[in-house]
């Protein structure tokens, strides 16, 4: 076991990365197209909706900060401490929605900077350029080209998708706002809204990714930062990602709802509605500022979901046959270009039914979820974590919070889909 270990004074943003990274990975379909689609349909009825979830699955995220800073240790060590049982059933999870989840945001990611840049060529083939620029970055530039990346692109994203709804809502709703809302308590209702919740912020199995993250940040030094660091980095990217949600809700309701216009169930054809919509309410000179958005929206999230599951199929494979390295370089390289040709493979394939494999993914994310979060309850509680960083009575009664709902949740809807 290993005791928390001290950084110096004044290094307090020497620790920002990880949280920073987590944003961008989590703000991508869940908010772009989830969340301005909840906005779009019931207008502002749905905050409720993206604030619960957030606060529910809270504890479970912040839980692989708080085990890796007490213990040096990532989260796939403490799932592996817990019994061969437990990382398998995690890596079963991983497994099954990797390759899915990368072909998900990256055909919506190809087909925005189709649009940007006005590009008339096949999607198979800018996604695959895509992913291929993708694997360049992260092989050339590593772990630190990453972490000061994805901090640029974050304060860039905000700062854009602030003034964007600032300017809508100095416009006024574009809709009639007493259009009537579907009806959210039936089958394809609550199966929306279980899509919106499994990504929002970001499926929990997305938890591991930021243990990693601290640990090849700090790889070589002689310290870890400090659980307050660390808290600090993980609180700055978690309200990072509500506040953004908050905001593509906004989006939605300001722009789309209570128009009278059919959108697409596809989430590229709908992100491209959205940069339309956003220029016929507002004049052409807007164009770039929602197209930008969504491009670094999504080329973040691409980005950081091509390196989070490249680390943890490595890792996790690793522990699983008995190494215990976590990941090296061999195995992140090695699972790289496998989880490309995949979902490659996916893109080309299930081109025409991508919108009901990435609605499987997000109603699979959410009835995974009760699995990882007991899992990562059970971890930061386990006897390699000391007493003073496991969990109060208020975190650990938040967390029971949680896994009831979400257990709750996903069984009321696996009733009402299958057996009502």
């Amino acid at each position: 076991m290993n005791e928390t270990r001290k950084t110096g004074k004044g290094s307090i943003f020497a620790a920002l990365g990880p949280g920073i990274l987590f944003a961008g990975a989590a703000i991508g379909v869940s908010h772009l197209v989830q969340s301005t689609r909840a906005g779009a349909g019931w207008g502002f009825d749905l905050l409720w909706v993206v604030l619960l979830i957030m606060i529910c699955k809270y504890p479970f995220f912040q839980f692989a900060h708080r085990y890796t800073v007490a213990t040096g240790q990532s989260l796939l060590q403490g799932y592996r401490q817990l019994g061969s049982w437990a990382l398998g059933l995690f890596m079963l999870v991983v497994v099954v929605s990797s390759f899915i989840t990368l072909a998900a945001v990256t055909i919506v990611t190809a087909g925005l900077a189709g649009t940007l840049l006005g590009l008339e060529i096949s999607l198979v083939v800018l996604s695959l350029w895509l992913l291929l620029i993708v694997a360049g970055i992260l092989g050339l530039g590593h772990y630190r080209f990453l972490d000061t990346g994805m901090k640029v692109m974050v304060v860039i994203l905000a700062t854009l998708t602030v003034a964007a709804v600032a300017v809508a809502a100095g416009h006024g709703p574009a809709g009639d706002t007493s259009w009537p809302r579907p009806d959210l308590w039936t089958v394809t209702g609550l199966s929306f809204l279980l899509a919106l919740m499994g990504w929002m912020p970001a499926p929990l199995d997305v938890g591991v990714w930021p243990s990693l993250w601290i640990l090849e940040k700090h790889r070589g030094k002689k310290s870890l930062p400090t659980m307050r660091q660390v808290m600090m980095d993980f609180h700055l990217g978690y309200i990072g990602t509500g506040v953004l949600a908050v905001a593509f809700v906004s989006f939605g309701a300001l722009l789309m709802f209570g128009t009278g216009k059919e959108f697409s169930p596809s989430g590229l054809a709908f992100s491209r509605q959205l940069v339309e919509m956003y220029t016929e309410t507002l004049g052409g000179w807007s164009r770039w500022i929602i197209a930008l958005v969504a491009f670094i929206t999504m080329f973040s999230t691409t980005l950081t979901v091509l390196d989070g599951y490249a680390r943890t199929l490595g890792g996790g494979f690793a522990l699983l046959r008995g190494r215990s390295a976590v990941a090296d370089s061999r195995s992140y390289l090695l699972f790289m270009p496998l989880l490309i040709g995949i979902a490659l493979a996916v893109i080309t394939f299930f081109m025409g039914s991508m919108k009901v494999l990435v609605d499987l993914a997000t109603i699979m994310a959410f009835l995974t979820a009760p699995l990882v979060a007991m899992l990562n309850f059970k971890v930061v509680r386990s006897a390699q974590v000391p007493k003073e960083h496991r969990p109060g009575r208020a975190l650990s009664a938040l967390s029971w919070v949680g896994i009831v709902f979400l257990s709750g949740f996903s069984l009321f809807w696996i009733w009402l889909r299958w057996l009502a």
